[in-house]
């Protein structure tokens, strides 16, 4: 089955990031934005939108009069896009292999905000997503770029240093959030899936944990335990070390990210590309 081992990920995944929606919300609010500006979307256009989460991305699109149509592996974050915007389409499905069309007819935008670096065929899943394509529609989505990104490191090591099988340097040919942050890389599959037109654009976000008023540090930590090393160490280590011990290493983590506040706020840039392209004529 393809994307199986995603798709498992995500249906554990996906509990926690519907649970602190909010939070992953703000944080990646300027990536959000930045989607939607190079989209360009109009009125009455049929937006499809790849890995749509728990429907951030659709309810902007709703919100400029066009309709919105999302796609995602996650069982939890349909189900909470679906009750989000109602007004919304939303496949429980694969978008490499998935009948895209069974949702009406072909689409003038194609969006994404960091929902398409999971395909373990990425140039049969933009294939497949081009077939969903008006020809001319416009594709806009946002990916995280190679090299430093603080997002993956900051707080994460102080988990992973206590693993006994900490989760293996991201391998960029892999699926997983830096597999998309070559920028010829990305060219190349785009390319080679039929879409032109391909630009790849640096964006520096910010992202600011500091909601409501906070530093940020809680934010930033429930962030961490909900991803893939920190549900691993929820796992592993809260056996091993007891509930006290667990509890210390917890408050390490605090107290690293603390030591990163900027002006009193953990905050930091976000490194990504923004993609664009132009489907051509279906196959």
């Amino acid at each position: 089955m393809a994307n199986e081992e995603q798709q498992q990920s995500w249906a554990a995944q996906g509990v926690d990031w519907v649970d602190h929606a909010a939070i992953f919300e703000a944080v990646l609010a300027p990536f959000a934005d930045a989607v939607i500006r190079a989209a360009d979307i109009r009125p009455t256009a049929r937006v499809l939108d790849i890995g749509c989460g728990s429907g951030t991305l659709l309810q902007r699109t709703a919100a400029l009069g066009a309709t919105p149509v999302g796609v995602d592996i996650s069982e939890p974050m349909v189900a909470a896009a679906r009750q989000r915007v109602p007004e919304a389409t939303v496949l429980l499905g694969d978008a490499q292999t998935l009948d895209l069309l069974t949702a009406g007819a072909a689409f003038d935008r194609v969006i994404s905000r960091f929902g398409v670096m999971f395909f373990d065929d990425p140039v049969a899943a933009f294939v497949n997503i081009r077939r969903a394509a008006a020809p001319g529609a416009r594709l806009a989505f946002v990916c995280w770029r190679e090299g430093d990104n603080p997002m993956f490191s900051m707080g994460v090591d102080v988990l992973a240093a206590r693993l006994e099988s900490p989760p293996a340097p991201a391998d960029p040919s892999e699926p997983g959030p830096l597999a998309f942050g070559n920028a010829e890389r990305i060219r190349e599959i785009l390319a080679e899936a039929g879409w032109s037109d391909i630009a790849v654009e640096a964006f520096d976000g910010v992202c600011n944990f500091g909601i409501d008023g906070s530093d940020g540090v809680e934010e930033r930590l429930t962030m961490i335990l909900s991803n893939r090393t920190g549900q691993q160490a929820r796992t592993e280590l809260a056996d091993r070390l007891g509930e006290h011990g667990w509890a210390a290493l917890v408050e390490e983590l605090r107290d690293e990210l603390r030591r990163h506040r900027v002006d009193g706020v953990v905050r930091f840039p976000g490194h990504t590309w923004v993609v664009t392209a132009t489907s051509s004529a279906s196959p």
